[in-house]
């Protein structure tokens, strides 16, 4: 099973939207053979907390005018991971070290990646 076409859209739109934030280092990654409730991980970092919240907010807008609204959303407040569930698609906005320090796509390693453009 693979990602539908819907969360790939969603992942593509999500990916703009952390572009023009300046998010560094971003991946989409299929979990749909992994993860039962979900169908992409998007993975951004940022090098300050600011820039975390500030990516995470213009994902957020940018899915908004997709018509999708998160139905979770975590670690605003302490802006070093912030983790943003849309149903298909779960976006994880990171500060740089916390992401080297998890290292999820080691831990999805074995996931096909998303082409987002």
């Amino acid at each position: 099973m693979t990602a539908t076409d819907r969360a790939i859209e969603l992942t593509r739109e999500a990916t703009r939207a952390a572009e023009d934030k300046l998010a560094s280092n971003i991946v989409a990654l299929d979990v749909t053979g992994t993860m039962p409730l979900t169908d992409v991980f998007l993975i951004a970092s940022a090098s300050n907390e600011r820039q975390v919240v500030a990516i995470a907010e213009g994902i957020e807008e940018a899915m908004h005018s997709q018509g999708v609204k998160a139905i979770g959303r975590e670690g605003h407040r302490e802006g070093r991971w912030i983790l943003l569930n849309f149903n298909d698609v779960v976006v994880h906005v990171m500060h740089d070290e916390d992401r080297a320090f998890y290292d999820l796509e080691r831990l999805y390693k074995d996931c096909p990646v998303v082409a987002t453009v």
